[in-house]
């Protein structure tokens, strides 16, 4: 689900450090043999980035790793069935969102008792950490992330008399209100905002100080009837019915894809991942794409930003505890962060430190992507936002409000109600 959303960000350039991993990392341990079983998701980690972690658990413990490559479909049956079994895996890649539904019912070992070693002196983001800490104790690593940034054609703003990327909401307004003066056709978008892209409307949320739940004496309860959710959700409304065209306040990112959209001439600007999907609809525009983090409403600050990305997760029922929390050690290891979840991969890393480090190195059309990952939120971290997640109620509650086919209050009051039903069942 929070998946094939960031699947692009490998748009990041490598960064020049090579994949030679143990550059950084700490002495090997004492060897001890032995044989680890590790999930990873088809289509995350290159062959190469994996050999990078492999190689450098295996440095530090002696032991050999088993990877096996699991799809996407219907995984957390699958995870679910694996963790409670005798002969589970002892290491798996869990969507970060898809966290709590494991950790609840004790499938997955704590790691409270381990998580300063494993962060390494790193502050890792709360969009990846947030949702894999259950009632105070972490049951995830973070592997990797990747978000969203502002994606625009230079050639487009410069025709309309931008030079520059804004660095305010109200310089990103007033430029947006110059493209539509130059294009004022109503099936043209400044800014091309589907009604149902929930993954970016909730930054207007989190922007106003908003959540989209809280909880208190271990009980969920929906947030977005608050003051400070409620002036996100206008401010949102606003802006997308400002700037994105009639038409696409009842659609997905998808259908239609605003990727070919934006690469076809029909907007100036998008919210996405990366920018892949644009060049590869239209190559020539490689050289005319521009980014930049949505900026807050806060002068200063970026929107925070939804984290997609992955967890490592340990089996509470693994045989070789051990060197299973070796091989999260390695993963989470700065230097094979650097060298070969950035270097190899192009993810972005899991930590602001590592951020700071590797975004001076990087094209500018890819620094955005990193600098706009250091201000995150994190969703609910309860088994039940699976279901919110499934269900696509959030796309239907923002569509709601794009369309105008309910007042937001009203909306959010219902919405509340359906977040506290789902975030409270076990």
């Amino acid at each position: 689900m929070r998946r094939r959303t960031f699947a692009a960000a490998l748009a990041v350039a490598a960064v020049t450090a090579t994949a030679a991993c143990g550059t950084d990392t700490p002495a090997p341990a004492a060897a001890q043999g032995g044989q680890l079983t590790v999930w990873l998701m088809n289509g995350d980690l290159s062959d190469k980035a994996t050999a990078a972690i492999n190689a450098a658990f295996e440095k530090a413990t002696g032991a050999k790793v088993t990877v096996q490559i699991q799809e996407w479909d219907n995984i957390n049956t699958k995870i679910s069935t694996a963790l409670a079994q005798d002969n589970t895996p002892d290491v798996i890649e869990i969507g970060n969102t898809d966290v709590p539904l494991f950790a609840a019912n004790g499938a997955l070992t704590d790691l409270n008792p381990h998580r300063d070693e494993l962060a390494a002196g790193q502050t890792w983001l709360p969009g990846l950490a947030g949702p894999a800490t259950v009632d105070g104790h972490v049951y995830g690593a973070p592997l990797f992330a990747g978000n969203r940034a502002v994606i625009y054609d230079k050639q487009v703003w410069a025709d309309a008399g931008i030079t520059a990327a804004p660095k305010t909401f109200t310089e990103l307004t007033q430029d947006l209100d110059k493209i539509k003066a130059k294009h004022p056709a109503a099936d043209y978008s400044a800014f091309h905002f589907p009604g149902k892209y929930w993954f970016g409307a909730l930054q207007f949320v989190w922007d106003a100080g908003g959540q989209i739940a809280t909880q208190k004496d271990g009980k969920w309860a929906g947030a977005l009837e608050s003051p400070e959710a409620q002036k996100g959700l206008q401010a949102w409304k606003d802006f997308q019915n400002a700037y994105s065209s009639p038409a696409s306040r009842n659609v997905d990112t998808k259908a239609p894809d605003q990727a070919a959209i934006f690469s076809s001439g029909g907007a100036g600007a998008i919210l996405d991942t990366s920018v892949n999907t644009v060049v590869k609809n239209k190559p020539e525009l490689k050289d005319r794409l521009g980014t930049f983090p949505f900026p807050s409403a806060t002068p200063g600050r970026t929107q925070p930003v939804f984290l997609g990305g992955s967890d490592l997760a340990i089996a509470a029922k693994s045989r070789n505890s051990d060197l299973a929390l070796a091989y999260l050690k390695a993963a989470t290891d700065p230097a094979v962060q650097r060298d070969a979840i950035v270097g190899i991969d192009g993810w972005t890393p899991i930590s602001t430190e590592l951020i700071d480090r590797i975004t001076p190195t990087l094209p500018p059309v890819n620094a955005a992507f990193a600098t706009a990952a250091k201000t995150s939120v994190a969703t609910p971290a309860a088994p039940g936002w699976a279901t919110i997640e499934s269900d696509k109620s959030i796309n239907t509650f923002f569509a709601d409000i794009a369309t105008g086919r309910r007042p937001i209050a009203d909306a959010a009051k219902d919405f509340d109600a359906h977040l506290t039903e789902a975030l409270n069942a076990r």
